[in-house]
């Protein structure tokens, strides 16, 4: 496989690199072996793709797109065929643009009126919002754009979200929490998983072992790769060795660290080439298929 082969060809220092970014939206290339970068952009409402420099609050000008219906209000229609229609839209508008991925939808329920991201998300039933999600995956990634579920798991408030532990027993994790996200991975196989910015049961979600690596990739079947929301990363080679193969944005410090790791044996080889491995398949998927199925 040709993925294989690029692979072989690369340096410790490259592998690393790919495995965060270059800047806010963006991928590191590798020029050399003709790889490309990927090219990430927000998000299930609307496109936000940013001119020139990005900045991650959004405050520089995006390309004009279109403003979408909200998750919200996508779930009040209760027709998952109206999702993919929807969907396609997305995943046309993403091509023109230019964009790799597109970081939605995003699936965590609405627990609570106080969250501030209620409205981009599909609904508080995980049935509901895991159906009209596999609609939408299908209908963006008919455009080979790829769709990231986010923000997995349990991230339901945004107060302290990025320390506050979601206590969570098992059953109650598999039949309220991840649903709505096994749902579209069984049905629509999404080529992205964004992780979460909070713990889930003390373990941050880009570290869990069981959610990265159980559940998602063993259990569910998994194919894609997992990046991480931006800036959710506590320790880099933890979040590798549970699962998640890309951070972002860009971390040269982290890329340092992973090297070491490798070569004081406190991480695999294997290892990393496996997310190494997940990043380039995901690379050449985008190079090679640009235009509708």
């Amino acid at each position: 496989m040709r993925h294989e082969k690029l692979i072989a060809q690369m340096t410790l220092e490259e592998k690393c690199g790919l495995l965060s970014g270059r800047d806010i939206w963006s991928t590191k290339p590798v020029e050399r072996l003709g790889i490309p970068p990927i090219y990430l952009a927000d998000g299930p409402s609307g496109l936000r793709k940013q001119v020139g420099a990005g900045d991650h609050l959004g405050l520089n000008p995006s390309l004009p797109a279109t403003c979408w219906p909200s998750a919200s209000t996508v779930a009040c229609t209760w027709d998952p065929a109206l999702g993919e229609e929807l969907g396609r839209a997305l995943g046309e508008e993403a091509a023109a643009q230019g964009v790799d991925v597109v970081l939605g939808p995003g699936l965590n329920l609405q627990r609570s009126p106080l969250c501030g991201r209620n409205f981009e998300y599909f609904s508080e039933d995980p049935y509901l919002t895991g159906e009209l999600a596999a609609s939408h995956v299908a209908g963006v990634q008919s455009w080979n754009v790829g769709a990231c579920l986010k923000h997995f798991a349990a991230n339901n408030q945004e107060y302290h979200r990025q320390v506050a532990s979601s206590q969570v027993d098992e059953r109650t994790l598999r039949e309220i929490y991840l649903p709505g996200f096994e749902i579209p991975v069984r049905k629509a196989q999404p080529w992205a998983v964004m992780t979460s910015y909070n713990p889930v049961n003390g373990v941050y979600a880009g570290e869990n072992k069981h959610l990265l690596g159980d559940i998602l990739r063993r259990d569910w079947g998994f194919k894609g790769f997992v990046v991480s929301d931006w800036g959710a990363v506590n320790h880099r080679v933890n979040s590798l060795k549970a699962g998640m193969d890309l951070e972002m944005p860009g971390c040269r410090v982290t890329d340092k660290e992973i090297e070491r790791a490798v070569l004081t044996g406190r991480l695999s080889m294997k290892t990393l080439d496996e997310a190494v491995r997940r990043i380039v398949a995901a690379v050449l998927r985008f190079s090679e298929h640009r235009s509708p199925a």
